[in-house]
């Protein structure tokens, strides 16, 4: 038995816990501060506006906390969007994709299962466990078009960071992903809840029984990343032409030959 797949499936699912049960917690952990001023959705969106930054800052570090932690394992996906992404462009095999989105929907359910054993019904009541949601104004399409543009940017930055070898921030991708993610949350939490990512919807909305609109949270990042991952991919990695080099010999900086950057 190979347990390559395994071990690296493993670290999928401890990074993706960590990110839902963070992500999702913090959100929570207001709504349980903040209960007894909630009386109704519009003071709810107003204070979690408030909060936005809390949150936001919450999911940033989480991500590169554990993209950093488990990135040499797994290359640190944590998101079933950006396995898609990889996916989509030859980059992981069909086989461990599978086991990829497996665990990271697996570890998504536990650790909803996990918060809401830890917080009272009225938090959870607030905030159907933490799981993304449209607030008052924002029509379904417009849910759909944030989710693929905030995912489109969160997957482009794995691709320029840890995907791309000339990338600039190859030895801290986790950190550069961590702030996308973290941007993204700032202008989306108040306005669909700023998923980015299938298994943060899908736990909370399984273990809350709350399937909503539920398709805008697994339609947008499909779309997004799907688009983020094919136009990086062919715009950069698989250049058509030689390209220009970027600095002098003497500089080390040379752009590697049409097709180096791809796995075939």
């Amino acid at each position: 038995m190979d347990y390559e797949p395994l071990r690296r499936g493993f670290a999928e699912f401890v990074g993706t816990f960590a990110f839902v049960f963070v992500g999702a917690g913090s959100v929570l952990t207001i709504a349980k501060a903040l209960a007894p001023a909630i009386v109704n959705a519009q003071a709810l969106d107003v204070y979690g506006g408030l909060t936005l930054v809390g949150v936001a800052l919450a999911n940033g570090v989480a991500i590169a906390v554990m993209v950093s932690a488990v990135g040499h394992i797994s290359g640190g996906h944590l998101n079933p969007a950006v396995t898609l992404g990889f996916f989509v462009t030859r980059r992981i095999a069909p086989s461990l994709a599978i086991v990829y989105w497996s665990m990271q929907f697996t570890a998504a359910a536990a650790a909803a299962a996990l918060l809401r054993w830890l917080y009272p019904e009225s938090a959870r009541r607030l905030t159907h466990l933490g799981a993304p949601g449209l607030t008052s104004g924002v029509s379904v399409w417009q849910g759909l078009v944030i989710e693929i543009v905030l995912t489109f940017f969160l997957v482009w930055v794995v691709f320029a960071t840890a995907v791309d070898p000339r990338g600039t921030f190859k030895q801290i991708a986790g950190l550069a992903i961590g702030f996308t993610i973290a941007f993204d949350a700032l202008m989306g939490l108040g306005l669909t809840g700023a998923a980015m990512n299938p298994a943060r919807a899908f736990g909370p909305q399984l273990v809350q029984n709350d399937w909503t609109k539920a398709w805008i949270w697994y339609a947008g990042p499909v779309i997004g990343a799907t688009i983020a991952a094919l136009g990086y991919e062919f715009l950069y990695l698989r250049p058509v032409r030689p390209v220009v080099p970027v600095g002098p010999p003497e500089s080390g900086v040379i752009e590697p030959r049409p097709g180096e950057a791809s796995v075939t």
